[in-house]
């Protein structure tokens, strides 16, 4: 773009802008357009993969090779939408096809991440996603209004997403993984002690750690009553005493000097105000008390993220949903992309000291924090 004016200083005729079209590298032209087809069929092959979660396809397909009308019968679903949908996902390198026997098999290895009740299975984040798209008109409206979409709009469908998402993982991370990371916090749990868990959805996590750690008693605290309704008939099927649930706003926490521990799972960037809930937590601590976040991996700087594989995953779900249940309350809005420097800051503002951030073996979409409230000056 550049700027010109009359050649006659006497006229004085006013700058006017002239647009100067820059000549098209052909490569760079064919290569962006592949990679946003590949971005559509992504996309296709996620409500794909959102389908075969739903209606249990990967699972019956686990079990050998087979015809579009075997699978059918095995998921009892008709067979003129499963061959459909197989040629979907075949063409998308999940399954492999014989012509001569016309059947269909799905690798091992496919089925090791598309099956299983495992932390490997990532065919779980396909139907939120989905799930997310209904929300895009909404979300595109807030881009002329401002504020955001209050969760409830996203529930119940969100509650039962997180939970699916969270609980093998948590089954298979949370107590050989996630809390050694720690330095004492297991030897605390064991001994005893209070905790508390802010945010705790459907509470499958806390449930997990009171089991586990009998001598100690837990308290979860969520704004969604179906999410508690959960956790507490859980806990009841489990025969659990030492924790209970509330249906609290956590950004309201008055327990001061109550709790060794206090934990908070992917919900401290959702939160309206976050500064405050992490005052809360800290006061709501016992001195040399534990704060234990889980939040998501990534840096604050968009420079820093332009590598990660992940990151437009990471921003586009906190768009279409982290951001917007911040602003509809007139929050903050740090959105699920806030990243390690602006959580450590925000901790080490919020009066904690000795923080740690440890990377998880086995997830790659988080991270663990650790600090502590100060002890007591002798």
């Amino acid at each position: 773009m550049t700027w010109t004016r009359s050649c006659h200083e006497a006229d004085a005729e006013p700058m006017t802008e002239t647009t100067i079209t820059p000549a098209l590298d052909p490569t760079a032209l064919e290569a962006f357009g592949n990679r946003l087809v590949g971005s559509y069929v992504g996309a296709a092959t996620t409500l794909m993969i959102a389908l075969g979660q739903e209606t249990g396809l990967f699972g019956a397909a686990a079990a050998g090779p087979a015809t579009s009308e075997e699978l059918a019968d095995r998921a009892g679903l008709s067979e003129r939408h499963v061959r459909e949908w197989l040629g979907s996902v075949t063409t998308a390198g999940i399954f492999r096809y014989d012509p001569a026997d016309r059947r269909y098999h799905l690798p091992v290895e496919h089925a090791t991440l598309l099956t299983g009740e495992t932390a490997m299975n990532q065919a779980v984040l396909a139907p939120m996603f989905v799930q997310l798209t209904r929300h895009v008109p909404a979300v595109g409206e807030r881009f002329r209004t401002g504020g955001g979409i209050p969760y409830d709009e996203y529930r119940p469908e969100f509650t039962d997403h997180m939970d699916m998402i969270g609980r093998w993982k948590y089954d298979a991370l949370l107590i050989d993984a996630y809390l050694p990371k720690v330095a004492g916090l297991v030897d605390r749990l064991e001994t005893g002690t209070a905790v508390a868990d802010l945010g705790c959805g459907t509470g499958h996590g806390l449930n997990l750690m009171a089991r586990r750690f009998p001598a100690s008693t837990f308290v979860g605290y969520d704004f969604a009553p179906d999410a508690i309704d959960r956790a507490r008939a859980e806990a009841d099927e489990w025969g659990l005493t030492n924790v209970r649930f509330e249906v609290s706003d956590v950004r309201r926490l008055n327990s001061p000097s109550t709790f060794g521990v206090i934990t908070a799972f992917d919900a401290i960037h959702d939160q309206a105000d976050p500064a405050g809930v992490l005052a809360a937590a800290r006061d709501a601590l016992i001195p040399g008390g534990i704060f234990f976040m889980v939040d998501i991996k990534a840096s604050s700087h968009l420079e820093d993220n332009v590598a990660n594989p992940l990151a437009p995953l990471i921003y586009a779900v906190s768009l279409l949903h982290c951001m917007e249940v911040s602003l509809a309350l007139d929050g903050a809005g740090l959105g699920t992309a806030w990243g390690e420097q602006l959580a450590c800051e925000m901790v080490r503002d919020a009066g904690y000291v000795d923080i740690e951030v440890h990377d998880i073996e086995g997830d790659p979409f988080n991270l663990i924090y650790a600090a502590r409230r100060p002890e007591v000056p002798a």
